[in-house]
């Protein structure tokens, strides 16, 4: 067994070693402060100074980490945060988290992993192991990020000098069941060396591990999950499409669906998809398979579909406020929700932001109320949350539903409601509701 690997998989086991965590965000923060919780020293790397100086202050900005545990990790001396990639030469293993996005023309961004990639190399010893934790396409660990690393270091062999791996984020956030510890984590080495050490390494902090032949294997892993949840959320949009051609209610079709006891998994139409996840895997592997000649024809369909809904929703309102002797140009919207999916305030991908950039474009006055979100920019447009949620029902031509929070009282905004457009079915039964007067004045809608 090599000399260097032996000592590494010993330290590691041990908790006596240094880690380096880079990018703080939804994925890195809770993934540092569990390895700090399983008694290793951490290190976080964020080029934002804003998020270093927070962690440092025991501030979390992160809801799925709670500012209690933070502060106790970073008062322990087990975690703090820096800008300084130079630290990373005292580290004995490196998880990078860094996002990975589309561009413009809807390929993968992968600068920021090439970006980090190159810093580690230039602080590369013998004895250390690196992770890549950010979704990507199949082959990019062997492809981008194993070049880099060995371009200046060329002493430095992998798997016996150094060890790579690639092991994908499962960070769902705003569960407080499935979290960064208890979640199986999907492990795989570019040498069945790297995978031994990878798996000393998150072994210490996750409960279970599952390891795969190649870094391959275990990038599509990721891709595999999300491209499932979005083709069946794909059909299940469109299974809403055909319900509302053939007059039917598509979710009393879905729910007596579920009730078969097998050969079912019932998923739920809504305004799209959201989210750092489902909306943008499945276009890294069908962005691959074009480079290959293929055509990922579920993926690109399902995509479409999804891509289409907040349109679909527009038109609902459009047609709802032309039934009730109004146009949609100079009526006035309270958007309730923007956060991509309820009880949390992550805005990315989130369709309740294309509704309202697509009522607006077509002129409507359109406000917006979410518990989570004070405020926010996009694509041009910068609103403020109302602070008056009664007054803007009350003056409201129309309301739309479009992301579900708990701390709702739907059925009071039910009777508060002019016309109530309903997208994520949280009052059964009702798509949308026409004219309805006002039976009580509401003393509170949260």
């Amino acid at each position: 067994m090599n000399t260097s690997k032996t000592q590494l998989v010993e330290r590691l086991t041990s908790g006596d070693a240094n880690i380096a965590v880079i990018g703080l965000g939804y994925v890195g923060l809770p993934l540092a402060v569990v390895f700090a919780e399983a008694g290793y020293q951490v290190i976080g790397f964020d080029l934002d100074i804003n998020k270093v100086n927070a962690i440092n202050g025991g501030k979390s900005y992160i809801d799925d980490v709670r500012e209690r545990t933070l502060q106790e990790v970073v008062g322990q001396c087990r975690f703090r945060a820096t800008t300084d990639y130079s630290e990373l030469e005292r580290c004995d293993a490196i998880s990078i988290c860094v996002p990975t996005p589309l561009n413009k023309t809807g390929d993968p961004d992968l600068s920021s992993i090439v970006a980090v990639s190159e810093q580690v190399a230039k602080y590369l010893l013998p004895g250390m192991v690196v992770v890549l934790e950010s979704t990507t396409y199949p082959g990019t660990t062997t492809e981008i990020v194993l070049p880099l690393l060995s371009k200046n270091n060329h002493r430095l062999k992998v798997g016996e000098n150094f060890f790579l791996a690639f092991s994908p984020e499962r960070v769902d956030p705003g569960r407080c069941d499935w979290t960064t510890r208890n979640t199986p984590k999907v492990i795989g080495g570019v040498t069945r060396n790297c995978l031994e050490v990878a798996t000393a390494y998150y072994g210490r902090a996750i409960d279970t591990l599952v390891p795969v032949g190649s870094t391959e294997a275990a990038e599509m892993v990721k891709l595999l999950e999300n491209t499932y949840r979005a083709v069946n959320i794909g059909l299940i949009n469109e299974m809403l499409l055909i319900c509302d051609r053939l007059g039917l209610d598509a979710w009393e079709v879905i729910d007596a669906a579920a009730t078969k006891p097998f050969g079912f998994m019932k998923f739920t139409p809504g305004p799209g998809l959201g989210g750092h996840c489902i909306p943008i895997d499945p276009r890294y592997l069908s962005w691959k398979l074009r480079t290959m000649n293929y055509t990922a024809r579920f993926i690109e369909l399902a995509t479409e579909v999804n891509s289409s809904m907040p349109a679909y929703w527009v038109q609902k309102i459009q047609d709802a406020l032309n039934e009730d002797g109004k146009p949609l140009k100079g009526s006035r919207i309270v958007v309730l929700g923007v956060a991509y999916k309820k009880n949390i305030a992550d805005l990315r991908e989130s369709p309740a932001l294309d509704i309202v950039h697509m009522l607006m474009q077509k002129g409507a006055e359109v406000s917006y109320h979410d518990p989570f979100v004070p405020s926010f920019s996009y694509d041009g447009i910068a609103l403020t949350c109302t602070d008056n949620l009664q007054e803007a029902l009350s003056q409201s031509d129309c309301v739309v539903i479009a992301t579900d929070h708990s701390s709702y009282r739907w059925d009071e905004i039910r009777k508060a409601s002019r016309l109530l457009i309903d997208t994520r079915h949280v009052l059964p039964g009702t798509l949308m509701l026409p004219v309805i007067e006002n039976e009580v004045p509401l003393q509170s809608l949260l």
